[in-house]
């Protein structure tokens, strides 16, 4: 999907499985954004608005909800993520800032399919896709293995879908999702295997041609 000219902003989601690393990616992809004078805004999803303190409230157990009204919330959480008129993607993008979001709707579509229908997943999420959608998607894919492994590393808690199984359904659900909407989706597949530099290395030449031919001429020592 091509760039809309009538946006002076870009809008970059990083998509995966937890414990993929898209998260360390998003931070070096900020930092080299920001090196090259690039005015960016980092955000994520579920958001730490109130509707997104809810999520997270019911994925780490503390409430119990029906699979279908944790999708219908993450739909309002996005919504207002995307619409706010100060704060939303939306708006920023207008502005002239490249927005980084760490998940959007692909992550809806991955996860809550385990569960629910995706043709309904994607329906209900029709609104923000229809209203922005993400000039790239950059999906970090690692095995869910070594994802697993990192995260009883890393957590005291896992989460509700921070389980293998669920990491495979969501994986695997990641790429039909791909597979249907790839004629309206700008979709970067990147291998998670490497070492952090060599998947950077990776991201920025896409990002590069998405800016036009930025120079690659960094400062090494910028980390975050």
């Amino acid at each position: 999907m091509r760039h809309d000219p009538l946006r002076p902003g870009k809008f970059i989601a990083f998509e995966g499985i937890d414990g993929a690393g898209k998260s360390t990616q998003l931070s070096l992809l900020s930092y080299k954004l920001i090196n090259k004078n690039i005015p960016i805004h980092v955000t994520c999803e579920p958001t730490n608005r109130p509707i997104g303190t809810m999520i997270r409230q019911m994925l780490s157990g503390q409430m119990q909800s029906h699979p279908a009204t944790l999708a219908a919330l993450f739909v309002a959480d996005r919504t207002d993520h995307l619409l706010n008129p100060t704060e939303g993607i939306l708006a920023k993008v207008h502005q002239g800032t490249t927005v980084l979001t760490d998940r959007y709707y692909f992550s809806s579509y991955a996860y809550q399919s385990a569960h629910l229908d995706m043709e309904w997943v994607i329906h209900i999420n029709s609104l923000c896709a229809n209203t922005l959608r993400p000039d790239m998607n950059i999906f970090i894919d690692t095995p869910p293995e070594i994802c697993f492994e990192r995260l009883i590393k890393h957590r005291n808690h896992l989460d509700l879908y921070e389980k293998i199984d669920s990491l495979r359904q969501a994986r695997a659900d990641y790429f039909i999702s791909f597979d249907k909407m790839r004629h309206l989706e700008n979709i970067q597949i990147i291998d998670g295997q490497r070492n952090i530099d060599e998947i950077a290395d990776e991201i920025w030449g896409v990002i590069e041609k998405l800016y036009g031919g930025i120079s690659t001429a960094l400062n090494d020592t910028v980390r975050p």
